[in-house]
């Protein structure tokens, strides 16, 4: 297997998580192989990611390929530091996060407000049925921050007795709807019962335009061994990776461009990225 379809198994497996990583594995893919076959196999590998397509869509503006994936990636690079020191002025001291899935963006922000000395404690999820949440538990506890998982059934529990809490996002739709792991909505709900400010952060990238146009982003449907490798004959599995939170449940969307409404982000990234839409 060469280095390309390797790149691909690992984002179509879930080998390589999070939106970003998923996008900058991508580019890395793209320098290997970019004619128009292989620009839509890595576009069709995981649907639920404009992230991904943005990245692709920006790297191939360029005459120079190399280029391209060299400024799409520094535009990530300046766009986590960037959400890093917003979200991180949202934390104070001796406040309980709760978060959800794993969110490279939200770790950077809780590891920045670590380096700010603030005292806080973190609740993750473990978030079936890949578990991703480990490894938010698993490098918080690196860095020293105190940390409980909980599972999925406890996350009301665990909202009780936050003060915050952060999700990341794999997709914003033009109608403000951050697409997040599955189970984002109901914990969104059941925040705002308890009065707790619900934050996605996230690279404005994620944006998908396509929903301007009426589109509706798709949903992905993982495979249902993922859930029960050996399920009896007659049950059926249903096992979505995401789901949609309505604006009006996101507090802000924390991005490079800023705290946000929903509804001011979209405005926002519309001046800073015209490309996204099509108008450069």
């Amino acid at each position: 297997m060469d280095r390309f379809e390797k790149i691909c198994k690992d984002i179509k497996s879930v080998k390589i998580q999070s939106a970003e990583s998923i996008a900058r594995a991508a580019l890395k893919a793209l320098l290997l192989k970019h004619d128009k076959k292989a620009v839509k196999k890595l576009i069709s590998l995981r649907p639920t990611e404009p992230c991904l397509r943005n990245a692709i869509k920006f790297a191939l503006s360029f005459s120079d390929i190399r280029e391209g994936v060299k400024l799409a990636l520094k535009h990530f690079d300046e766009a986590k530091r960037k959400i890093a020191e917003y979200g991180s002025k949202l934390i104070e001291n001796n406040m309980t996060v709760f978060t959800h899935c794993h969110s490279t963006n939200v770790v950077e922000v809780l590891l920045e407000a670590k380096k700010q000395k603030k005292r806080f404690e973190v609740y993750c999820t473990e978030t079936r049925p890949l578990f991703q949440g480990r490894i938010t538990a698993r490098e918080l506890a690196k860095a020293k921050i105190p940390v409980t998982l909980v599972v999925d059934s406890a996350a009301r529990i665990a909202l009780k007795r936050a003060d915050i809490a952060f999700i990341g996002a794999d997709a914003i739709t033009a109608e403000g709807k951050v697409i997040n792991k599955i189970g984002s909505e109901m914990f969104a709900e059941i925040a705002s019962r308890y009065d707790v400010p619900f934050y996605s952060c996230t690279d404005s990238w994620k944006f998908d335009a396509i929903t301007a146009f009426g589109y509706k982003e798709k949903i992905e449907k993982r495979p249902s061994k993922e859930v029960w490798k050996k399920a009896p004959k007659g049950v059926k599995i249903l096992n979505l990776a995401f789901e949609r939170v309505k604006p009006e449940l996101v507090t802000a969307i924390v991005s490079e461009l800023g705290i946000l409404k929903p509804e001011t982000f979209l405005l926002e990234v519309k001046k800073a990225y015209p490309f996204l839409f099509g108008l450069t």
